[in-house]
């Protein structure tokens, strides 16, 4: 009886955000400089059905470097709340942004509510303080909600685990492939769709995911690459050299993408860019973007679908960034990255009996440990080295899809991680 009454308590909080099972898209510009943030309203949209989330409506599983949450006017109750990162944040951190204000589009889909609503929007900084927040009403019948008529793209399935308000649906899509190339490109979402599954846990709960291919078509072949003095017109105008750096590849048309995809069910996007070049992307919340021609394609679009899908942090470091990200007297929202500040919060619960912290270094080749009947768990640890710095931040395991190539699948940390954010999205925590 408990279960069944959580069940019609779930119920009722989904038609209060879902009555009228329309999806409202709002675009925000994020300007500001290195040490200013601002938020504008650019434009409201709406569009029938809703493919995002039908659990957890009023929660975030991870903080994020932003939150955008929906309450009820009349009752102040939260009937939609997520969190997210944005380009705009990781420009902050360099050194074009000491000299230079810029203007970063951002694009997020939320349900429509059945009643006046308000929205508000928050950036945070290093340490999780609030930088910049934006707050504004939302009435379902306003007149300036443009309505979106959408051309649905070409497009084709790959992978049906169920329905589209029971599964997380996963939109492919095509950058810098001509009409030609359609074939080309729907072979190689087939590659990017069975690499993610490939890896746990994606794998076991495969029955839980949808992936569609959308095939939009590029006046060129090819994607921009400015250092070369190449400018291509493709569909979502991605173009490497973000940032000055060479192999990061990303779009800033956040509006131009999610116009082209209107139309078909998603959550999350993985954007193929069609060359052989190294390079690509990951944003919580926003994007995947990595290269379809390089022979590292399979590895690199599983790990920038780490960042962009569950939030994951890079355990790799240069020592090269600009400013530093993490700071001793607070703890990442990522949760397979540490500085100790609040260790119970990550992995502590998974260290095995006997371990140091920090964790010693492994010496030799750790995958062929494996092979020879070592178990995962017992190279859980505390390994300094993580999140672009070699110093005062620690990763769980020795080596990891989130660190290298070359490995050959999450470690037991960032599983449990991902495992999380997909029963976020689809397992109600009420009912547990």
């Amino acid at each position: 009886m408990k279960h069944i009454l959580m069940i019609l308590i779930m119920a009722a909080v989904s038609s209060v955000a879902l009555a009228q099972d329309q999806t409202l898209r709002i675009d925000y510009i994020f300007s500001g400089t290195d040490k200013a943030q601002e938020i504008s309203l650019d434009e409201m949209s709406c569009f029938d059905g809703w493919a995002g989330r039908r659990v957890n409506l009023d929660k975030v599983p991870v903080r994020g470097n932003g939150q955008i949450s929906m309450t009820d006017k009349a009752t102040g109750k939260v009937i939609w709340r997520q969190s997210f990162s944005t380009l705009f944040q990781e420009w902050q951190t360099t050194e074009e942004a000491t000299h230079v204000r810029k203007a970063f589009e951002n694009v997020f889909l939320l349900p429509m509510p059945s009643a006046e609503a308000v929205v508000e929007v928050e950036l945070y900084d290093f340490r999780g303080g609030v930088s910049a927040s934006l707050s504004h009403n939302v009435l379902p019948s306003d007149i300036l909600i443009r309505r979106m008529d959408p051309v649905i793209p070409p497009h084709r399935y790959l992978h049906q685990g169920g329905d589209v308000n029971d599964c997380i649906d996963v939109a492919i899509v095509a950058e810098g492939y001509t009409a030609d190339e359609a074939d080309k490109f729907y072979a190689d979402a087939k590659v990017a769709m069975e690499a993610i599954l490939a890896h746990e846990p994606f794998g076991q709960y495969q029955d839980r995911f949808n992936f569609v291919a959308v095939a939009l078509s590029s006046e060129e072949s090819g994607v921009s690459v400015p250092g070369k003095g190449e400018w291509k017109k493709t569909a979502l105008s991605s173009h490497f050299n973000t940032f000055y750096m060479d192999r990061y590849l990303t779009t800033l048309r956040l509006r131009q993408m999610h116009d082209r995809l209107c139309g078909i069910p998603y959550e999350h996007i993985v954007i193929l860019a069609n060359t052989d070049t190294y390079g690509g992307g990951g944003i919580y919340n926003s994007y995947t973007l990595t290269t379809a021609g390089h022979v590292s394609f399979r590895p690199v679009v599983v790990h920038e679908f780490g960042h962009s899908f569950a939030g994951l942090a890079d355990e790799y470091y240069y020592d090269d960034q600009f400013v530093e990200y993490y700071y001793p007297d607070c703890e990442p929202w990522e949760q397979n990255i540490t500085t100790l500040f609040d260790f119970t919060s990550k992995w502590d619960d998974m260290l095995p009996k006997v371990i140091g912290i920090p964790t010693a270094p492994v010496q030799g080749n750790i995958w062929e440990s494996f092979h020879e009947g070592v178990g995962m768990d017992s190279m859980i640890g505390v390994y300094e080295g993580a999140g672009y710095q070699s110093k005062g931040v620690y990763r769980p395991f020795p080596d990891c899809r989130m660190k290298t190539n070359a490995v050959e699948s999450f470690c037991p940390v960032c599983q449990r991680a991902i495992a999380r954010m997909i029963e976020y999205h689809i397992v109600s925590r009420q009912a547990d």
